[in-house]
């Protein structure tokens, strides 16, 4: 299981530490350490071992990064934790860099002299993101040991779960398979093999999962697969004992402290993905390869048999949030908090005998609470739902057939302000118009984007996160490389599954954000439509979306035609799996406008 621990995060912890880091930065020469979020296999999510960014700071978001100097430091985060990342650290300590708008390579300069030298963990940046600082006139990127290791006395262990086993009938494929799949692409490169640092990726691969990594199953490793398909698993062995038959003799175990030496020892042309590989592997390569990861792709386009899978699980997710919804909606005590909603949904979802685990920490916003993008309850900040009127919900479960990920926003009270339900309308009609387009192959995720955007954009509105992140199947909620954003280059294909949630924030007042999953399928041609295949979106989430938060007349009639046939299907899936009294609530939530 998943190690338990909190890292502490007050914010008056980070002066003495920082300045304890500053202590070893002299002893090493250095005028400035980068503190990346990321571990060795550059995930969302880390263990506690690796929570060295928030052990640091106090800033517990998912993405970000600071930069130590000998005077200064600086935190870098991007919109969606604005708000969190001042709350949680300090200010006389930190100041604030808007990212990705700002880039590293640009602010360096400005603040270190000519002649400075900044020290990094090779095993914590990619080669990409090495890179480009190393392009800086006048200031050394150094790769040193890692100062926060240093210091950090009671650093927890590293997490040692043991691994399972994926049945093959819900993944679709034998793990044989895939190798000898991903082994021909290599084969096709003139490459002896492929490194990959990614444990999604390994999980993938070779039909395995883990609970290193609290709440996304997957066990940390590396793996090397070679041009014959075979494969080397490096990683704590102890891991692997469950699954050494499902494995089988193909795939050979190599103790996680021999991954350099393993790596060096490597003979003939070898890939590594520039984008996720640490500095340190890609270096230790005797004939290293800069490629496109050939796993990404095939592990994003999923089978048949996952995505009949997932239907399957989003139907059970989705009786769960109908309950937890008519809990909230007709059992509500005045005194409910955010920890209430939190724990009563966690409890409905546990109530199926399928959770494996919930898919992230769940966000239960109550009014301004809302606006804050990746808002984490605590009971510091555990606010009453008594006095606002929207309550915004995003959550997912973790089951064996299925990732589940979906946001709802909710009135809280009859009265709810014009402009809220006006906004609320404006991102329904943005989900709406996405959950309807159809697309040539070979269009991406950026050239979808704005589709969600554009109701908020006609009334001076916008949000600033992405439309859509990837998902796997009982794998992490945030999969790559596809994404409805508008950096995404990534064209879509049939299999992959993405969320659709657009968004509107306003600080201090409230948030909305409306969430469905889908995946991309091949649409059928209507008369007179042209000779070319289309994709198109199949809904994945049937949990109904607040009518009272809906200003009717501003929807077109194909968003109402869309809006009314998605609640009836949503009675129709998800009534059978329900009591008469929740089932009655039901029918009442799902009334056409």
């Amino acid at each position: 299981m998943f190690q338990s621990f909190e890292v502490t995060t007050r914010p008056d912890a980070a002066p003495p530490r920082v300045a304890r880091l500053r202590d070893w930065m002299k002893a090493e020469g250095l005028d400035a350490v980068l503190v990346p979020r990321a571990d060795a296999h550059q995930g969302e999510y880390v263990a506690p071992c690796d929570e060295r960014l928030a052990w640091i700071t106090g800033f517990t978001g998912s993405a970000g990064f600071a930069v130590i100097l000998r005077a200064r430091a600086a935190l870098f985060t991007d919109g969606r934790y604005t708000v969190q990342v001042r709350a949680q650290t300090d200010g006389a300590t930190f100041d604030y860099v808007d990212w990705p708008a700002t880039k590293l390579s640009d602010w360096l300069p400005k603040v270190l002299p000519s002649g400075g030298r900044v020290g990094f963990d090779p095993m914590l940046h990619t080669v990409n993101e090495i890179k480009v600082l190393r392009k800086l006139d006048g200031i050394e990127i150094a790769p040193t040991g890692n100062g926060v290791d240093a210091i950090w006395e009671d650093r927890p262990a590293p997490p040692s779960a043991p691994m399972s086993a994926y049945p093959t009938k819900l993944a679709g494929r034998a793990h044989a398979e895939k190798r000898a799949q991903i082994a021909a692409i290599l084969a096709d490169q003139g490459l002896d093999a492929f490194v990959t640092n990614q444990p999604d990726a390994v999980a993938w691969l070779l039909n395995i999962r883990g609970a290193d990594i609290t709440r996304t199953p997957i066990a940390q490793a590396f793996a090397i697969l070679h041009k014959d398909a075979s494969v080397d698993l490096i990683c704590d062995p102890a891991k692997t004992v469950p699954v050494a038959d499902h494995l089988g003799d193909a795939v050979r175990v190599v103790a996680s402290h021999a991954l350099l030496n393993h790596i060096a020892s490597l003979q003939g042309p070898v890939g590594y993905d520039p984008a996720a590989c640490p500095v340190a592997l890609a270096e230790a390569l005797a004939e290293g390869r800069a490629i496109t990861d050939p796993i990404a792709l095939p592990k994003a386009r999923k089978s048949d048999a996952e995505i009949a899978a997932t239907r399957d699980a989003h139907l059970r997710d989705g009786a769960a949030m109908v309950r937890f919804l008519h809990w909230l909606d007709q059992d509500r005590p005045g005194d409910l908090t955010e920890t209430g909603v939190v724990s009563a949904l966690e409890r409905f979802r546990r109530d199926t005998n399928a959770l494996r685990d919930i898919s992230f920490e769940t966000i239960a916003g109550a009014g301004p609470h809302g606006a804050i993008v990746h808002y984490r309850v605590t009971e510091d900040t555990d606010r009453s739902l008594a006095d606002d009127p929207v309550l915004l919900v995003d959550s997912g479960g973790q089951y064996l057939d299925g990732t589940t990920d979906i946001t709802r926003t909710i009135a809280l009270r009859p009265d709810i302000p014009g402009h809220i339900v006006h906004a609320f309308t404006r991102v329904l009609q943005g989900m709406v118009n996405l959950s309807r387009a159809r697309f040539p192959k070979g269009v991406t995720g950026g050239h979808l984007d704005a589709i969600a955007r554009a109701p908020l954009w006609s009334d001076h509105m916008d949000y600033d996160h992405g439309t859509g992140h990837g998902v796997g199947v009982y794998l992490g909620v945030h999969e790559g490389p596809a994404r409805i954003a508008r950096t995404s280059a990534i064209p879509l294909e049939p299999g992959m599954i993405l969320s659709n949630e657009p968004g509107h924030y306003r600080e201090g007042e409230y948030g909305i954000r409306i969430e469905n999953l889908v995946v991309v399928t091949e649409t059928t041609r209507p008369d007179g439509g042209d000779d070319r295949k289309m994709l198109g979106f199949e809904t994945l989430t049937w949990v109904p979306i607040d009518r009272r938060l809906i200003r009717t007349e501003l929807l077109s009639p194909d968003e109402r035609r869309w809006l009314n046939g998605y609640h009836g299907e949503v009675f129709a899936r998800i009534s059978p799996l329900l009591d008469e009294v929740t089932t009655d609530w039901l029918r009442r939530a799902c009334v056409p406008l």
